[in-house]
């Protein structure tokens, strides 16, 4: 664990302090040494550099007198277990900051123990221009406890070269010019694109582009949810999946991990494929011949000037109730999701700001500024505290796969609503 030490004041003087103590005891209070405190906040490894940290703690405990920084960095690896035991630390000795993912919220606050930072969202954090998809998850039974910090999503790398040689000369806008451009670029030996069959969260932007979502709470803050891969709109968002995977030889039973999509693109005959930006430095690196050659844009819309839905990851910061200093978690926080900070952190990590209208601060860098126009469109999980339920045996890739192979879509896809509906069951059954 990566530890960065905060700054300490140099002592104060015998004289000085015994004088002072006589100053305070004689109007009636107890001494109690300098007024500073220490402000502990968990970062997750890859999130910040090392030099961002650095730059933070400096500028913060400049700005802000009497309060020490204590970062540390940690592990992805174990971090629900080791945040669970935080959140339950009495008498103030957990951390008063912690970055978690944006769709673990929901299950810290069902499971108890975060601070409801509402108030300070609405008065202070201009909580009106976050991104849906970092605010809404942190968002559970009309409260605000996660504070949006940064976000990221797929947008489509594609090989420029091999566009020029379709002739297309414009990235698409549409779904319908995209389907066109890649049944241009499937010709030849090259693949118009690689999109593994099981790739569940670039379908669910296709569902939520059609109104559709993978599962719906039954009526507001219930706790009732129920699977919705069956729906109209649910279905439409799986038929348009089904024609774009069709135009590249991705494997029907596999995700894009199994085998790395970033692989076969730099391969060379891989037109497009549906990532994040920065797969790009792991395909440059598997082949350098690529470097300079690749280009982004956002993932169509069903219409121009909208492009389509995707699923927004990142992170948010939230305060434990236990914390010994909700006040000075809420001052670092409030600096690490204000614009200076905000800034300094997509320009120095590629990431997409937590405020649209901060998009232009990436505008220079081809790949988040694509992210950052997908993102003004993003979206989340399901914020049920039991979506991780679903995630640990995923009956959406089983439905795609099952779909994609021949099997009648609204058959199969009641039966994926229904596991997902017992997996999200509070009941357990």
């Amino acid at each position: 664990m990566t530890h960065v030490k905060p700054h300490h004041r140099a002592a104060v003087s015998l004289a000085l302090a015994l004088s002072s103590a006589v100053l305070v005891a004689g109007c009636g209070v107890l001494p109690g040494g300098d007024d500073s405190r220490t402000v502990t906040v968990w970062l997750m490894k890859g999130s910040a550099s090392p030099e961002f940290v650095e730059r933070f703690t400096s500028d913060f405990e400049k700005e802000h007198d009497g309060i020490d920084l204590d970062i540390r960095i940690q592990e992805w690896t174990g971090i629900g277990a080791k945040v669970k035991k935080a959140l339950k630390e009495e008498g103030g000795e957990g951390p008063e900051v912690i970055e978690v993912g944006n769709t673990q919220v929901a299950q810290y606050v069902d499971e108890g123990g975060l601070y409801d930072l509402t108030l300070e969202s609405a008065r202070d954090l201009g909580m009106n221009d976050w991104l849906p998809g970092l605010a809404e998850p942190g968002r559970y039974r009309g409260a605000q406890y996660g504070i949006p910090w940064y976000a990221a999503n797929r947008v489509v790398i594609y090989n420029k070269d091999l566009f020029a040689q379709a002739g297309i000369k414009t990235p698409p806008r549409t779904r319908e010019e995209w389907i066109t451009a890649t049944e241009k670029l499937n010709t030849g030996g090259k693949q118009g694109i690689y999109l593994a069959g099981q790739d569940w969260y670039t379908l669910a932007g296709f569902i939520w582009d059609e109104g559709g979502d993978l599962a719906k709470e039954t009526k507001e803050s219930s706790g009732d949810w129920r699977g919705t891969l069956h729906t109209d709109a649910a279905l439409r968002g799986m038929e348009f999946y089904q024609q774009l995977q069709a135009l590249g030889e991705g494997p029907r039973d596999a995700d894009e991990e199994h085998p790395s999509q970033a692989g076969v693109f730099a391969g060379g005959d891989v037109a497009q494929i549906v990532a994040v930006p920065g797969a790009a430095r792991a395909i440059e690196e598997k082949n350098p011949e690529l470097k300079g050659k690749l280009g982004y844009f956002p993932i169509p819309g069903k219409k121009a000037g909208k492009p389509a839905a995707v699923f927004t990851g990142g992170s948010d910061l939230v305060v434990p109730e236990h914390s010994k200093d909700h006040k000075g978690a809420v001052e670092v926080i409030e600096a690490l999701a204000g614009k200076k900070w905000q800034t300094d952190l997509a320009r120095t990590m590629n990431y997409v700001p937590n405020k649209a209208k901060l998009a232009p601060a990436v505008a220079d860098e081809e790949g988040s500024a694509a992210m950052a126009v997908g993102a003004a469109n993003g979206r989340a999980t399901p914020n049920s505290p039991r979506w991780a339920e679903v995630e640990a045996d995923n009956p959406i890739k089983g439905y795609m796969t099952k779909v994609l192979t021949g099997g009648d879509p609204a058959t199969e896809a009641r039966k994926a609503s229904s596991r997902i509906t017992r997996a999200l069951d509070v009941g357990g059954l």
